[in-house]
């Protein structure tokens, strides 16, 4: 989220004889009478969408028309029916930036079952409330057991995972190497991190494991391997280092004709140090966000991932910074990175929110989509490996093509939040969703925030890039949202990805793709074999594990674990691949974290295949009742 003020432009003017003068006078009173009038007149509201289809803006010429061949699937909402009642922040807003920040979702298999559950973030209401009030909240943080027909199950009080509070992003990681996946939920105040006990129950190991002892606005939160010692680390944003201000309340600034209270404006706040929490074993975290590099003491974190772009085996780090430069770390091994951020040519100093990454144009390299403010467009990030030479110094280089592929000008109306990459058709390529929702506040009541519609982007190949095409794609697009977080799952197994999105103060949307299997597709569930005690070494769920097919003469790739959307998280330890019209995966090949690489396949299409490090794989073929349960 970010803010912005205007100034207005001077006024020049010269004397070429008396005559001159008197105009000039006379031009100069009529301008101060006409300021004067319109000074005391409050400005028309802004309405997303509707100066862009009126005006004869130079950025129209940059509209795209929706080509022939757009798949036919559609998203239905169906949250009621699947069983989630989830309602985000209760009571009334207080008008303070960490309660329109919003909260995240997180999928994982917590109970080993094979089906991806979900846990959705909450906010407990207004920062006006006092502890006891909090904690006596309706609203707390909830996790949906998935019982495997398309129906879930609320077991936040038996699993003891009903945290209250101000949260905002969840991630679910095995720390400690059992084979359960465990869960951190950052907030505003100190995190909670929950260890899985088996049997459906979590412990609070906040404090044992280190991570209550840092207090903070604390958004993103990324694990990964980054030593590469075989146990999970974890990376967490800070925001801003907000402070309640009464005196402030009063004080507001214009932002697109629009009054914006002084205490949802992040540039009015200092930036927050970012942490990095090493493993230590045994439960134990120790932060070493400065000894690594990775502070970031000038970015106004709120999302951040980790993915080895330059394929040296060392997971590297992105880090999206609201009105503050991104930051990109590179990891040189020896547990220390080197900021790349401007020769690499990703410092952007713009609004950014959400981050996807992907390899779009499957040229088997990473790319990486940001989520912006209003008018500052999306930023795709398209990887030059291979096209332009690197160095030592400048290992990484990336070029925003976000215009010259229908993603940027089409963004200039909205909020952009959480978004990520995913084939939702199966054909082999890479599509995104996006989640928009705006920080204004209703001019009718002031109380709620500016809903907007959310974005589905039909990836049409390298030469020709994506296309909206919400209006094509079910009624789902056609309802607007105070949206934030977003994560995708193939909840339902019918082998198509469906979503969720997380609303600012409003109910929980689960989405469901129907059309989407009509394509092949293939589930790939990777797990860490064991480790010897030497060298590098590969966790539990595989993070970061580098997953390459062969199928229909196409190559695709994919990392297990590197999506981290906004305050949000796809499932841990799988990947997932659309394969068009290809009945079978010649080959799947699957670069290890510990620098293993294995060689299987062939395998069916429409097949979920789990792989043990080491071990040879299991097909599991769909699709099964899942797929049929409508």
């Amino acid at each position: 989220m970010t803010g912005q003020t205007g100034a207005s432009p001077a006024v020049r003017g010269g004397s070429r004889g008396r005559r001159t003068r008197w105009l000039v006078i006379g031009t100069l009173a009529a301008a101060v009478a006409t300021a004067a009038v319109v000074w005391h007149r409050k400005p028309p509201a802004y309405v997303p969408g509707t100066e862009a289809a009126t005006s004869e803006e130079i950025t129209r010429t940059l509209n795209r028309s929706v080509p022939e061949g757009v798949p036919k699937v559609t998203f239905t909402e169906v949250t009621t029916e699947a069983g989630i009642r989830f309602h985000h922040f209760d009571g009334t807003r207080s008008t303070q930036l960490p309660e329109d920040m919003g909260s995240g979702a997180a999928w994982g298999d917590y109970d080993g079952d094979g089906d991806p559950d979900l846990y959705l973030v909450n906010e407990s209401g207004p920062l006006t409330r006092t502890e006891a009030e909090t904690e006596a909240s309706p609203a707390r943080s909830a996790l949906y057991r998935n019982e495997g027909n398309g129906a879930f199950t609320d077991v936040t009080e038996e699993a003891g995972l009903a945290a209250r509070g101000c949260g905002m992003g969840a991630a679910w990681g095995d720390y400690d190497g059992d084979g359960r996946l465990d869960l951190v939920v950052t907030r505003f105040g100190r995190s909670v991190l929950f260890h899985n006990e088996g049997a459906g129950r979590f412990r609070d190991a906040s404090v044992s494991s280190g991570l209550a002892a840092e207090k903070g606005f604390w958004t993103g939160a990324s694990w990964a391997d980054y030593d590469r010692d075989g146990d999970l680390d974890l990376y967490v944003c800070g925001y801003v280092q907000y402070t309640f201000d009464p005196a402030a309340m009063k004080r507001t600034a214009f932002q697109y004709k629009t009054v914006v209270p002084y205490s949802l404006n992040p540039s009015a706040y200092a930036p927050e140090r970012n942490l990095l929490f090493e493993n230590m074993g045994g439960g134990r975290f120790r932060e070493v966000g400065r000894k690594a590099g990775v502070e970031n003491t000038s970015g106004r974190s709120l999302s951040a991932t980790w993915c080895d772009w330059d394929g040296d085996g060392w997971p590297d780090l992105y880090v999206a910074n609201d009105i503050s430069d991104n930051a990109m770390f590179h990891n040189r091994g020896d547990g220390t990175f080197a900021d790349i951020s401007h020769s690499a040519w990703v410092a952007d100093y713009r609004g950014a929110m959400g981050l996807g990454l992907g390899d779009w144009d499957g040229d088997l390299d990473f790319d990486i989509f940001i989520t912006h403010w209003i008018a500052q467009e999306n930023a795709f990030y398209v990887n030059q490996k291979g096209t332009m030479a690197a160095t030592a110094k400048e290992p990484m280089r990336f070029v925003d093509m976000a215009d010259d592929v229908g993603l940027g000008q089409i963004a200039l109306d909205f909020v952009g939040w959480g978004t990520d990459f995913f084939d939702y058709d199966n054909d082999g390529r890479l599509d995104l969703f996006v989640v928009n929702g705006s920080t204004f506040q209703r001019d009718d009541d002031p109380s709620k925030l500016v809903p907007m519609k959310n974005q589905l982007f039909w990836n049409a190949g390298p030469s020709k890039g994506f296309y909206e095409v919400g209006e094509l794609s079910g009624k789902a697009f056609a309802a607007e949202n105070v949206g934030r977080g977003w994560a995708w799952a193939d909840y339902d197994g019918d082998g198509d990805p469906d979503g969720v999105v997380v609303v600012n103060g409003g109910p929980a949307r689960l989405l469901r793709n129907d059309g989407g299997n009509t394509n092949g597709w293939l589930r790939v569930v990777l797990r860490g074999g064991s480790h010897s005690g030497k060298g590098p070494a590969t966790t539990s769920f595989a993070q970061n594990a580098v997953v390459t097919i062969s199928a229909g003469g196409q190559k695709q790739i994919a990392m297990v674990g590197n999506g981290s959307s906004y305050l949000s998280q796809s499932p841990p330890g799988e990947v997932h691949f659309g394969l068009g019209a290809a009945p079978t995966v010649e080959a799947i090949e699957i670069l290890w974290p510990d620098g293993a690489l294995q060689h299987l396949g062939p395998v069916p299409a429409r097949c979920i295949v789990k792989i043990v490090e080491g071990r040879d794989l299991e097909v599991s073929a769909q699709p099964g009742p899942k797929a049929t349960a409508r």
